[in-house]
């Protein structure tokens, strides 16, 4: 009974292995690549929380800064080390060559 079952259907059996071995590794969504693409979904979808917290720390500044006038000032030279025309501006930094900070 097995023998005559297996190869009346052996045609199919053989065309289910050869396409499922192709599915597996030759085709374009092969298992690999599909791992790949979840592991590169993993880190963006980190990254999106990184600058999702990012975006919420600099509303909350604007937040801060937008109705006095001298703290948009203050936000400007510290910032954007932005100064006024008759004035000098000097940077301090350490040996990294990074800004020190007060």
């Amino acid at each position: 009974m097995l023998k005559l079952l297996f190869t009346k259907y052996r045609f199919y059996f053989l065309s289910f292995c050869g396409l499922f071995l192709w599915m597996l590794f030759f085709d374009g969504n092969d298992i690999f690549s599909q791992w790949r693409m979840y592991r590169e979904l993993s880190r963006l979808e980190a990254e999106k929380v990184y600058y999702q917290e990012k975006l919420k720390e600099v509303e909350r500044e604007r937040e801060e800064v937008l109705g006095n006038p001298k703290l948009i000032e203050k936000y400007a030279r510290e910032k954007y080390l932005m100064k006024k025309p008759t004035e000098e501006l000097y940077i301090l930094v350490d040996e990294d060559n990074q800004p020190v900070e007060k």
